[in-house]
């Protein structure tokens, strides 16, 4: 049996390190895998599968923008070499699903990766995405609330929907050195906070850099990642004088380091389908938080503390409880490690493996 994982490019993502990462964890399981871009760029996670050469990687073009309807054809040619072809994202969904009609189809499968998207609300695309779903032999929900909302924008004729949670590599996090803070350009006494996602409206990191203003002159704010919103977020912490306080540090490949590194994990998106980033979160030995909104409520609640979506008076008393009251902070972080089990990529991939096997 042979598998091709499609996506768009192997970019900084949550999405893009998942799937490396599986990728990895089904060679390991014996399962006959390559990944398939539809544009090549740099990447983070190219590296990690050097010591994986059983896995190809290639792509459609490395200029060529991912809306490009020509990557239709070009698909036909890797859809002859493989039983099941799995797919992620869009416009891949399209793509993938209009290439099957062309000749032979393998076992086709999509995995929904997020709880909602821009083309819930066209009434032509919601007609177009009733009609290209049904391509796919099988379609991978992530979380209770992704499941939920896509159920309910493509209908009850949609039958073949599973849900399997995303996972983690929780033996990397699990093994990470911390850094000492002054190896970050810390000190001692600062309350480091960090995100870790990608520089867009959705991760709010606007939000945080406000709120930083709200606290102590010691609090600092890690934030991790690149993005098109990157920018507006140095500019914010200039306009109103934290720059000296937020560190901007890119596209990181220790991650799980710096994790264990500082003082509280946060994420403040305003929706989220599986966020790989809050299982690390939940994972690093810190305390976690995350806003209280569809994707983050059911991984956190019990385990990590909620605030209210971009509400500074629900999120700053909660930062600094969990800085000042040691007890409190080591129960939180204890409860999140032991939810983190819950998402493990092993688990992922051998439920994974059965959905592949399944009619063969």
């Amino acid at each position: 049996m042979k598998v091709l994982q499609l996506i768009n490019s192997l970019g900084a993502g949550g999405a893009e390190k998942l799937l490396v990462d599986a990728a990895i964890t089904y060679s390991k399981l014996g399962v006959d895998v390559d990944i398939l871009l539809l544009k090549n760029v740099d990447s983070p996670f190219i590296s990690k599968l050097n010591d994986y050469p059983s896995v190809n990687v290639f792509s459609l073009s490395s200029t060529a923008s991912v809306y490009n309807p020509f990557h239709i054809v070009k698909l036909r040619k890797y859809f002859s070499k493989y039983d099941i072809v799995h797919v992620h994202l869009f416009p891949c969904l399209y793509w993938a699903g209009i290439a099957s009609m062309l000749g032979k189809k393998p076992r086709l499968i999509y995995t929904e990766h997020n709880t909602t998207n821009r083309r819930r609300d066209s009434k032509l695309f919601k007609f177009l995405d009733k009609i290209i779903y049904k391509k796919y032999d099988e379609i991978v929900s992530i979380s209770d609330s992704v499941d939920e909302n896509l159920k309910k924008h493509l209908g009850s004729s949609f039958n073949n929907i599973t849900k399997i949670y995303n996972g983690i590599d929780l033996q990397e996090i699990t093994e990470a050195k911390p850094y000492q803070k002054k190896e970050l350009g810390l000190k001692d006494d600062n309350v480091a906070l960090m995100q870790v996602s990608s520089f867009t409206a959705q991760k709010n990191q606007n939000f945080l850099i406000r709120s930083l203003k709200e606290l102590p002159d010691h609090y600092v704010l890690l934030l991790v990642g690149e993005g098109i919103l990157r920018k507006e977020s140095e500019d914010l912490a200039k306009n109103i004088g934290v720059e000296n306080r937020v560190h901007f540090m890119g596209v990181r490949k220790d991650v799980p380091r710096l994790l264990k590194s500082v003082d509280i994990v946060i994420l403040s998106s305003h929706f989220e389908g599986l966020s790989l980033s809050s299982v690390e979160g939940l994972a690093s030995g810190q305390p976690f938080m995350a806003s209280d909104v569809p994707g983050l409520t059911e991984v956190v609640k019990g385990a990590g503390v909620l605030f209210e979506d971009d509400n500074e008076n629900s999120l700053i008393p909660e930062i600094k409880k969990l800085a000042e009251d040691l007890e409190y902070r080591n129960v939180v972080a204890s409860k999140c490690q032991e939810r983190s089990k819950t998402y493990d990529i092993l688990t992922m991939c051998r439920q994974y493996q059965v959905l592949y096997q399944k009619n063969n």
